[in-house]
């Protein structure tokens, strides 16, 4: 892993590739997130914060993924397989579209598959090195690969039918249905395979670009998995599952910030006595993939290690629930054995207990403050940045979160009195200048690690934000436009991070 430090003073921009420009639809690997590196590295920032990668559920969620392990198709970069030889530039181009500013993941798709299996044809064509790499490539993720391909190849047969309704023995991984579903899909595996193949080699690309201009990547790991992805169905023992393939008790949260009935995930819960008797086994492996990619991570709602919300198979809403024990610092002493650093950032936000700060500060890991909840409560406000401590990472506010610029217009139009004043006390109030004021906040903060959305760094409003929490439609789909990250703003930023000592080379 590269020599990079949550613990050194320093800033970084969040933003997820599909986010990116590009002319496909969807931002991906390709010349955009180079160029966003060298926005980084120009503007002196440190390190580069995305969601999840993995391959997105029907609505886009980065936190739906079928697979804990592979990469999402839609990012690979149909420019850099032309570069490579493996589809005519011209068929690129005719596949280009203007940037709308969202993404339409389903059109996506459409465009963006015909291209790629022609790629793969083209790949099948070829012999030597590159051949070769593709078949160690396989070899040497047999487990997971093997798993997901095979999965998603099932999922294309079986239409929207979920994996416990299949065939029972394919539900139940009978060894000889098995086999004989990978000999009639062999094709199709191993067009899937391949396109694992060319995300970890354009990944590589992108981390080794970053890595040579000083920047580090910060990825996401969801704490649950989706009922619908190959690590479920290849791993039931360690999941709350019934013997049909079904949910006992799923995950959740109660109610909060953002929803008065709590967020009712749906995902299947661990068994985490099983978990626990194999070693973490799974876990271990999913962290190890997840290293592969990034150079620290955020662990997300990091309270279920030490308690989680079990909602009922069936339950109506997460009201329903109880609170249930984590594995708490049991989990972690393996991780620990298994990596030596922890290179995580605690996502401790939520209905946090004293047992979260206790287990997140035995592991020596940095939480997380979110200026948009620092004006609320009394003077004791944990967000508020007198209470920062150095060992933190501070955000404007997080991809869960309204923009600054939407979360303040809403707060001077229908917050509550007390929080409005003392969000005034605390920034130089300007109508169009406030992202800055708080960017500067963040920055002002004893926080090793500072965080700005780049939705925040443009001073873009509420049609910007990523996510709505607890709703299913119309997220993640927000994109930068060709041109938007201006001169002007390097410069800034650049200078705000200097002022701030938080420059990185």
């Amino acid at each position: 892993m590269a020599p990079f430090d949550l613990h050194s003073r320093a800033s970084g921009l969040l933003l997820h590739p599909t986010s990116l420009p590009s002319p496909h639809g969807i931002g991906d690997l390709g010349p955009s997130a180079h160029a966003f590196a060298d926005f980084l590295a120009d503007s002196g920032q440190g390190w580069w914060q995305m969601l999840p990668i993995g391959p997105t559920d029907a609505w886009g969620s980065p936190y739906g993924s079928s697979s804990a392990f592979a990469g999402n198709p839609l990012l690979l970069s149909l420019e850099r397989l032309a570069g490579e030889g493996l589809l005519p530039p011209e068929q690129v181009g005719a596949a280009a579209r203007p940037s709308t500013g969202r993404v339409d993941f389903a059109r996506a798709w459409e465009v963006k598959e015909p291209l790629l299996r022609a790629a793969f044809r083209a790949f099948e064509r070829l012999d030597g090195e590159r051949r070769a790499g593709f078949e160690a490539f396989r070899r040497e993720n047999a487990g997971w690969l093997g798993d997901f391909t095979l999965f998603t190849a099932l999922k294309q047969r079986f239409g929207s039918a979920l994996w416990a309704d299949w065939p029972p023995e394919i539900r139940r991984r009978e060894p000889g249905a098995l086999e004989r579903a990978r000999e009639a899909l062999g094709e199709e595996i191993r067009f899937l395979s391949f396109l694992q193949h060319e995300f970890f080699r354009q990944w590589e690309a992108l981390r080794g670009h970053c890595h040579r201009r000083g920047v580090g990547l910060i990825g996401d790991i969801p704490i649950y998995v989706s009922r619908e992805s190959a690590d479920v169905w290849a791993n039931p023992a360690i999941f709350r599952l019934d013997p049909e393939g079904r949910p006992e008790a799923v995950a959740g949260v109660p109610p909060d910030y953002f929803n008065s009935n709590g967020q009712l995930w749906g995902n299947p819960l661990y068994r985490w006595d099983t978990l626990r008797e194999r070693g973490y086994g799974w876990w271990i492996a999913r962290l190890s993939a997840a290293f592969r990619f990034f150079d620290a991570s955020r662990l997300d709602h990091f309270i279920g290690f030490t308690r989680y919300w079990e909602v009922p198979g069936g339950a109506a809403t997460a009201r329903e629930g109880r609170w249930r024990k984590g594995p708490g610092y049991d989990f972690f002493a393996q991780v620990q054995r298994a990596f030596g650093r922890l290179d995580f950032i605690a996502e401790d936000l939520g209905d946090v207990t004293p047992e979260v700060f206790e287990l997140r500060d035995r592991l020596g890991l940095p939480g997380m403050r979110v200026l948009q909840f620092a004006f609320g409560g009394g003077n004791d406000n944990l967000h508020l940045p007198p209470h920062h401590p150095e060992r933190c990472v501070v955000y404007t506010g997080t991809h869960d979160n309204d923009t600054t610029m939407g979360w303040f217009a809403r707060l001077m139009r229908e917050g509550p009195p007390h929080e409005r004043e003392r969000a005034l006390r605390w920034l130089n109030h300007s109508e169009n200048e406030i992202h800055w004021e708080m960017i500067r906040l963040a920055f002002l903060s004893r926080a090793h690690l500072a965080v700005i959305p780049v939705q925040d760094l443009l001073g873009l409003g509420t049609e910007a934000r990523m996510n709505y929490p607890g709703e299913m439609n119309g997220n993640w789909a927000w994109r930068l436009r060709e041109g938007e990250l201006t001169e002007t703003t390097r410069a800034r930023l650049r200078e705000e991070t200097r002022a701030t000592g938080r420059l990185r080379g």
